[in-house]
């Protein structure tokens, strides 16, 4: 009998990350006939529209369906603007009736609020949601991993990731060999492991190759709720401060202070586009001393007020 997988589609959801998972599901049935059957669900049974502004037919709410073997909860940007009681009941009813559950994309911050994972659980996300899952779920443990599979619970990071994702389930229950010929079919290089990580490193996002200045910006963006001083960035990897500020301004075109407050305020941007976080919560959590300071340095950079960024973003 065919494994049913149902795909619970929120507004605003991934495309990328939902055709993702979908693709290997089929490519897998044209090679071994009738091993998976999907379903995609909405809220209310009606269409429903991605990021990229494509609306995807749903096949039924997620309330008519009583007992599913796999949800995946498909998510993007907001992805509690749409959460609500009845749908944490209906995900949690599932699972204790025996169902996988999981989350694509931002659809781990869903399963979090239903209340679906606890500190023992290992899950993963968005890497750009992750300082926001965190702040809203700090007790949880949430990776960068590519996915995360567990007793009963799968997350993925999206994107392209659901594909590596899919594979892995495949290649668990049919064979290796299918999910290397699926692989195939998409023209992927290489399967990639749960525990590849999903930004591109230091060196490659900056293009530089400067031991001493890669770990400066990592400490960076490890240090963004307390920022550390130019002495302290520079003490850690054995040079002076003036050397530090000839590296940025050799290899980046940039000054230490400059580099590290735009770091800061990109964080800013992603909690306020991911989070409901009060303005003066985030100041704080991206380092900020007053809320004049932040909103001044935030306009200056993206050219609007953090609560105007906000409205426009929603």
């Amino acid at each position: 009998m065919p494994e049913t997988l149902h795909f619970l589609l929120l507004p605003g959801f991934s495309a990328l990350g939902c055709m993702s998972a979908i693709e290997p599901l089929r490519v897998a049935n044209r090679f071994r006939p009738d091993l998976y059957r999907w379903q995609l669900l909405s809220m209310d049974g009606a269409p429903v529209l991605a990021s990229n502004g494509v609306a995807l037919n749903a096949d039924a709410a997620f309330g008519e369906v009583e007992r599913a073997d796999t949800v995946f909860v498909i998510a993007g940007f907001e992805p509690l603007a749409r959460y609500t009681r009845t749908l944490g009941h209906w995900l949690r009813r599932q699972h204790l009736g025996g169902a996988t559950i999981g989350g694509i994309d931002t659809g781990s911050f869903v399963l979090a609020e239903a209340g679906l994972f606890d500190p023992s659980h290992t899950l993963t996300l968005h890497w750009e949601a992750l300082a926001a899952f965190r702040e809203r779920y700090p007790r949880l443990n949430a990776t960068q991993e590519l996915f995360e599979t567990g007793e009963r619970r799968i997350t993925c990071a999206g994107g392209t990731a659901s594909i590596d994702m899919m594979l892995e389930l495949i290649g668990r229950r049919h064979g290796a060999d299918l999910a290397a010929t699926i692989s195939e079919q998409f023209v992927v290089g290489r399967i990639r492991q749960h525990s590849d990580r999903q930004r591109l490193e230091i060196a490659a996002r900056y293009g530089v190759h400067n031991r001493k200045l890669i770990q400066v910006i990592g400490a960076m963006e490890r240090h963004t709720e307390t920022p550390l001083s130019s002495d302290a960035l520079a003490q850690d990897v054995g040079i002076t401060r003036r050397q530090l500020e000839r590296l940025f301004s050799s290899i980046l075109n940039d000054t230490p202070t400059r580099f590290y407050m735009q770091l800061r305020l990109d964080r800013a941007r992603e909690l306020l586009q991911q989070t409901d976080m009060t303005i003066t919560a985030i100041c704080v959590a991206c380092g900020f001393e007053s809320p004049s300071h932040f909103s001044r340095s935030y306009r200056a950079r993206f050219g609007a007020s953090p609560r105007n960024d906000r409205q426009t973003q929603r």
